[in-house]
């Protein structure tokens, strides 16, 4: 019984998406719609009936293969689940963001031609991303791995008589191809050194695994399990756009609003966190793997949060906070508290689907304008767009009492307890990223709703609230952003409510430290007075409301004046710039230069031609002595009748 809910919870989906997609023409729009909505639905209700039987049941974890796609000597590849907490509460949380993009959907592409096909690819990136939450097995990992990558390819594109769609889903392809290959390594020095794809095999070998080295430079030993968990990590770095394979991100704003909500809330970049919060049983036994992903978690929530503060896109502004935010999950999984990083990751998919939400009802609006400078004044014309967003900016700048404040104070305070290498520097890295993440996140609400109306008359006389379909799906996701934190904090953090889904060593159980001070979430609130980060949080809101409501003049004057920093950040600190002159620019020089002296002059003028032109000039030579005449050949021939005599009697004198 139970196992046909887990199949139903992936397949439903996938019938959507091939009803929408394959049958568009026979079922129409409405009909594609409705495959979609009710494919995606069930998957969600039959989610939350499992999160219910985990929670309340104590319903037992399941893994079991439910196909055989091959088996090759000795080594089998299955399709297989493998559910437990973690699973049941990360399929909860994919599926009902995915159902209220869904809802939302219906409005927003009312009037786009490509109605039916972007259902259909929404259903099937939840597919895809359940069929990796689900997997039990590194292949079946693999495959929704790609397959979330292949979709947001096309969903990125959607629009593809735009260039910069295309432009913006290429990049987002090959930087994906990047971290694959590194993770696709990963999974090959797992089959080679475990013997198996299966993660519980490979998990109960890695305590003796833990002990080989492998010699990737001659003459320097490396740990076996570092190297699986750095290469596993690359892909998570691309997934999850971390430093410096993040560079795609904030061109996925190409795509339609829901798409960029789908992709930052609850599917792809949430990929990367998940698996190595699933793969806590190896990096576990690697402290350099975890330095690693610590340093860079930190690198990547300061440095991109800085990037959100000149951003006038409010998409972008939000994909900044969305890769500052991934930062700060990376850095939780660093320092061990891999049950914070997915408690954020929860709270995150509720507030940042909330802001993406709203971002596009105020894009509607507005005839899908994206600039904040030609925004404004909209707080009192659009009410209910206006107090969601609200509460996901507070949410997201961890005020007190919401969703967002449980989550990023445990990790903030995970970091610093941690007794990694560079915790405390990473410590006060994230604590000042508080500074900026309400920095800019209440420069993109004053810009966006306070203030005057900087939108022409004609724009703003058509300006009203966007319909039901659109703002009950933010009310919804508004709730969850105030309640969900202080309801799960407890077990999620300081109670093991994920069990054996997630392993810490005892020496790296920062949260087990935390716990001793926690006396529930009330306790938790009134802590903020005590705690610097809510004090940065303060710092950073005002700073806002000094520059974009008492004196709007003061953000141009620091610009000139520190125009350096200001173009530094402008320039995203070069990394596109870095790409595209050494990586894209050296890859076509590369390629022309094989092409000029490799395709060119050595194949096509040395090897093809040149063997022509010795044949030709061989012929050549060779039908001079052909004349035809008898007493020519008669002389070749005595010549050579001499030569075989003279080489007789040489052989016969000297016995040579």
């Amino acid at each position: 019984m139970i196992e046909t809910v887990y199949l139903s919870i992936v397949i439903a989906p996938l019938l959507g998406a091939l009803i929408a997609g394959l049958l568009h023409r026979q079922v129409g729009r409405r009909g594609a719609q409705w495959a979609a909505l009710l494919g995606v639905g069930l998957s969600c209700v039959l989610s939350f009936y499992v999160l219910y039987r985990f929670v309340f049941l104590d319903q037992p974890d399941f893994n079991g293969n439910v196909y055989t796609w091959m088996a090759v000597d000795g080594y089998g590849f299955y399709v297989g689940f493998l559910v437990d907490h973690l699973t049941a509460l990360m399929i909860a949380v994919v599926t009902f963001v995915s159902l209220m993009v869904h809802i939302y959907t219906i409005a927003y592409m009312a009037d786009d031609p490509g109605y039916q096909r972007f259902f259909s690819y929404i259903a099937l990136f939840t597919f895809s991303m359940l069929m990796l939450v689900m997997a039990n097995n590194f292949l079946q990992l693999f495959f929704g791995w790609e397959a979330v990558g292949l979709v947001s390819y096309l969903l990125i594109g959607f629009w593809y008589k735009r260039p910069t769609a295309i432009a913006a889903n290429l990049k987002a392809f090959i930087v994906n191809r990047v971290g694959d290959f590194g993770f696709l390594l990963g999974i090959a020095a797992v089959l080679a050194y475990f013997g198996t794809l299966s993660y519980a095999e490979v998990f109960a070998g890695a305590p003796i695994v833990a002990g080989e080295t492998m010699e990737i430079i001659p003459g320097r030993p490396s740990g076996v399990i570092t190297v699986i968990c750095l290469l596993l990590f690359v892909g998570a770095m691309a997934k999850s756009a971390q430093i410096p394979l993040h560079v795609w991100l904030p061109d996925s704003m190409e795509g339609p609003t829901p798409i960029s909500a789908l992709i930052h809330a609850a599917t792809m970049v949430t990929a990367g966190i998940f698996m190595v919060a699933r793969m806590s049983p190896l990096f576990e036994f690697s402290e350099t793997a975890r330095v690693v992903v610590l340093v860079i978690g930190a690198m990547t929530a300061s440095f991109m949060g800085l990037v959100g503060i000149v951003q006038n896109d409010i998409k972008r502004v939000i994909a900044y906070s969305t890769i500052s935010q991934l930062g700060y999950m990376t850095v939780a999984l660093g320092a061990s508290a891999y049950a914070g990083a997915i408690f954020h990751l929860v709270t995150h998919a509720f507030f940042k689907a909330l802001l993406f939400l709203a971002a596009g009802s105020v894009i509607i609006a507005l005839h899908h304008e994206q600039d904040m400078r030609k925004m404004g004044g909209l707080r009192k014309l659009m009410p209910v767009t206006y107090w969601t967003f609200l509460i996901g900016a507070l949410a997201l700048i961890g005020f007190p009492g919401l969703s967002g404040y449980f989550s990023k104070d445990a990790i903030i305070e995970a970091a610093h307890l941690s007794n990694q290498h560079y915790s405390n520097a990473v410590y006060w890295t994230i604590l000042s990223s508080v500074f900026v993440t309400a920095l800019y996140t209440f420069r993109m609400v004053f810009m966006t709703f306070h203030g005057e109306p900087r939108m022409d008359d004609k724009i703003l006389s058509h300006v009203r609230e966007s319909p039901a379909v659109i703002t009950v799906p933010l009310l919804m996701l508004a709730i969850l952003s105030v309640i969900v934190g202080a309801i799960v904090a407890g077990p999620l953090l300081f109670e093991r409510w994920f069990g054996d889904s997630i392993f810490v060593l005892a020496q790296n159980d920062v949260l087990t430290q935390m716990g001793l001070g926690w006396h529930g979430p009330l306790a938790f609130v009134l802590h903020a007075i005590r705690n610097p980060a809510f004090y940065f949080m303060l710092a950073g809101v005002f700073t806002a409301w000094v520059f974009y409501i008492w004196k709007p003049e003061l953000p141009g004057v620091i610009a000139k004046r520190l125009s350096l920093f200001y173009r530094i950040l402008v320039n995203k600190y070069g990394f596109d710039e870095l790409y595209q002159n050494v990586i894209v620019r050296g890859s076509v020089g590369l390629g022309r230069f094989a092409w000029r002296y490799g395709d060119q002059a050595l194949i096509d003028d040395g090897l093809v031609n040149g063997a022509a032109r010795v044949v030709k000039q061989a012929s050549a030579s060779v039908r001079r002595i052909q004349t035809g005449y008898l007493f020519q050949y008669a002389f070749a021939m005595i010549l050579g009748l001499v030569a075989l005599l003279s080489v007789f009697v040489v052989w016969q004198v000297y016995g040579v």
